[in-house]
């Protein structure tokens, strides 16, 4: 589930346990308002985040900025590399060999689309992880009040000396214009780091993001951050 975080800059936490157990048929989908397979076969290739891989680079003060969805046979040994990050270990626990990591990555891989890994790719060079996924169809849901089509963010900057400088603050907010400028029936985007990890905080809130609540998950207490779609045009 959500995101813990390491000292400098957001970081996140979402074990491959933390799926809901909830099978996303094809009458579901439709309760939820989703696209409908065309076979009917299943949701699949529904786009319940509306295809991040099709979303377009933008242009941040920290240069150009691209969401590119994990490819296992590429992505695993860099992802793998900074899961034993010590500073990010500390928080992910996701340390070891590669077969942790894709242990982590494969249910999100192999799943339904409710959460799409991706590399963060800025001026060409990975240098970030990030789960984009559905908070409505998530564990988070069991523990705060989310709505249709609320859209989390967990996060980690794998490259050391990307942290500290604000990068993170600056990557935030171009991803969640990203959500809102793709998902238009997504209001708000939100994301729980941990309330001990006062930069991972801080970073949230220079990205446009409030402090909405305190949050008892079943790892730790968290700050549910929201960036809400009304306001946009204020921040």
């Amino acid at each position: 589930m959500p995101p813990a975080d390491a000292p400098t800059d957001p970081q996140a936490d979402q074990g491959a346990e933390d799926t809901l157990d909830l099978r996303l048929t094809a009458e579901l989908l439709a309760l939820l308002g989703e696209e409908v397979p065309a076979d009917g076969n299943g949701p699949q290739d529904s786009g319940l985040l509306d295809r991040p891989e099709r979303w377009k680079p933008v242009t941040t003060p920290a240069g150009v900025f691209q969401l590119v969805p994990v490819r296992l046979e590429r992505d695993l040994a860099v992802i793998s590399r900074w899961m034993n990050d010590p500073a990010v270990a500390a928080f992910w626990e996701l340390a070891g060999a590669e077969t942790v990591t894709a242990g982590h990555l494969m249910p999100q891989l192999d799943g339904d689309g409710r959460s799409v890994p991706c590399l963060g790719v800025l001026s060409g060079v990975p240098m970030s992880y990030w789960e984009i996924y559905r908070a409505d169809l998530d564990p988070l849901a069991r523990h705060c009040p989310v709505r249709p089509h609320d859209t989390g963010i967990h996060l980690l900057i794998g490259e050391v000396g990307r942290r500290g400088r604000g990068t993170g603050s600056t990557l935030l907010r171009a991803v969640a214009d990203l959500v809102l400028d793709n998902r238009p029936r997504c209001t708000r985007v939100v994301a729980e780091p941990d309330v001990r990890n006062t930069p991972s905080v801080s970073a949230f809130l220079s990205a446009g993001f409030r402090y909405s609540a305190e949050v008892e998950l079943p790892e730790k207490r968290a700050a549910l951050m929201v960036r809400d779609r009304a306001h946009r045009a204020q921040l």
